[in-house]
């Protein structure tokens, strides 16, 4: 029998399940425990059970069944709508009595053309605590809605029971804990969700760190915090930083969603008192084109944002994930180039390079028209050209940024990836090496370390301005540092290019050649 992501049975015959899949088992579902602590009265009779994408969706269905709920509450995102389809299918056939309620971002803004629109026998749309709650009454007391659509509601999060205490003890020691002291965002950039809904809602402070000092309590020491506009208000912002470092220790790791623009001194102070390592920002820039960054309504000070990354670099020990958006209205692949090249002169430890998505309800749709931009219709409805970009184009943007995940943002090649931040246009270099790298292999996945080492090395050895001794340096201590134990052949050469080898090789033909001419017939 297929054992669920997490192991709790906490009521084997459960009227209402609550299920999703996770990307990975590290990922603890937060809106299904939101969901749960808010059942009030009904919340004995709900069990969680979680899974992956990876997991097979006929023994994930067999887990479901062998629960016999009377409802099953499914939360869908961007990664799972194809699993919990093929789950959903076969469930309709076995157990059609099962009454199925889907809910969560990806199916909130949805249609009927929707995949999983015919198989939900309702839908509760945004936020969905209060709604939810009271459709599970209605329907284990016989009554039924008539309207397939439940509209959530944003009701003040201070009438809401928090979930923290439902994160179990395997949890605290395995899996990210997801926490929040707002909800909401005031700004309107077009791509996002979190533009729809422009109110920021905080959670009374005194109680939202009363749960986080139970966490703690409980050996919790990873806080990964979802606030969209974390430093919105510095006075909580300031609160909570202050509530952590009281505590902090060696296993401490905070992760915020950070305003890039916005870091007023009192913050500051604060910041500079963690040690290194304990604080990560996760920094959305989007794009450093102020034209396409006021055409998708995203309010940006660039000056505020360059002195910013100056100062976390310069000041303090926090890691800094900065985010870029490629394939925008109206960017084009130079201005993608620039745009890259000086964010990484500003320093961010990590840059994730994202592909622009059309995720359903966002504004950015109004742009489809006039800069002819063609969308994926399935998920995860990524942009597959425009007008400034072409279907190949953005194909190898895809490329770039998975190779760039693979290579840099993994930490495995730091040594040699600063050949390629010590060139002219860093963001052509690693295009152009994202370019070789796959039309060599014709793959962007499941390239093992020694193959990622062995292509760096041809690729690099192949340039008449790389030293090859340089190279195998390079590679070598990369190695060391990610504790490598497999055999690189390649680098037994120790500081040959391979034109230096094929020249080599050559000469010794040559050379057999011609003591072969020289030597008497018979």
């Amino acid at each position: 029998m297929l054992r669920p992501q997490d192991d709790r049975i906490e009521s084997p015959m459960a009227e209402i399940l609550l299920t999703t899949l996770n990307a990975r088992y590290i990922h603890a579902a937060f809106g299904l425990r939101y969901l749960k602590a808010n059942l009030l009265d009904l919340q004995d009779k709900c069990e969680i059970l979680e899974f992956t994408i990876q997991q097979d969706p006929a023994l994930i269905l067999e887990a479901i069944v062998e629960r016999s709920p009377k409802i099953l509450g499914i939360g869908v995102y961007i990664w799972n709508v194809p699993q919990i389809r093929q789950v959903l299918e076969r469930l309709k056939e076995v157990r059609p009595d099962i009454q199925v309620i889907l809910g969560g971002p990806e199916i909130s803004y949805a249609d009927e053309s929707h995949p999983l629109w015919p198989l939900a026998d309702f839908i509760v749309t945004q936020e969905g605590e209060v709604s939810f709650q009271r459709l599970c009454k209605q329907l284990l007391e016989g009554k039924k809605p008539l309207l397939k659509v439940i509209p959530g509601e944003l009701s003040p999060v201070d009438d809401l029971v928090l979930p923290y205490a439902l994160y179990s003890d395997e949890d605290l020691q395995n899996r990210i804990l997801y926490v929040e002291a707002s909800r909401g965002c005031p700004f309107k950039c077009e791509f996002c969700l979190s533009s729809l809904d422009q109110k920021v809602r905080a959670f009374d402070l005194e109680v939202f760190l009363a749960a986080m000092d139970q966490l703690w309590k409980r050996g919790a020491r990873q806080f990964k915090f979802v606030d969209r506009t974390f430093n919105l208000s510095p006075k909580t912002c300031v609160a909570i930083l202050e509530f952590f470092h009281e505590r902090c220790d060696a296993d401490t790791f905070l992760h915020f969603e950070m305003i890039p623009d916005r870091l007023p001194d009192a913050v500051k102070t604060w910041i500079e008192k963690f040690p290194p390592g304990v604080i990560q920002f996760e920094i959305g820039i989007q794009t450093l084109n102020p034209e396409v960054a006021a055409r998708i309504s995203r309010k940006q000070d660039y000056e505020k944002t360059r002195n910013n990354f100056r100062y976390l670099k310069e000041h303090t020990g926090v890691h800094i994930h900065a985010d870029l958006i490629l394939g925008l209205p109206g960017e084009t692949l130079e201005s993608i180039s620039r745009g890259f090249d000086e964010l990484l002169a500003m320093g961010p430890h990590e840059i994730q390079v994202g592909i622009l998505k059309r995720l359903p309800g966002t504004p950015i749709q109004r742009h489809a028209a006039p800069f002819d931009m063609r969308f994926n219709p399935s998920p995860p409805y990524e942009i597959l050209s425009n007008n400034t970009l072409s279907f190949e184009t953005v194909n190898r943007l895809k490329r770039f940024a998975r190779y760039f995940d693979a290579f840099v943002n993994s930490g495995h090649f730091i040594e040699s990836w600063s050949w390629f931040v010590n060139q002219p246009q860093t963001f052509q270099a690693w295009l152009a090496f994202s370019d070789w790298l796959y039309a060599k292999t014709r793959q962007t996945h499941k390239l093992s370390m020694t193959n990622r080492a062995a292509y760096l090395y041809e690729y690099l050895t192949d340039h008449e301005s790389v030293e090859a001794t340089w190279v195998v340096a390079a590679l070598e201590k990369d190695l060391r540092r990610n504790k490598h134990k497999g055999k690189l052949s390649f680098l037994s050469s120790k500081g040959e290019t391979r034109k230096q080898k094929a020249s080599r090789s050559g000469n010794q033909r040559q050379k057999r050649h011609l003591t072969t001419e020289a030597m008497p017939a018979g």
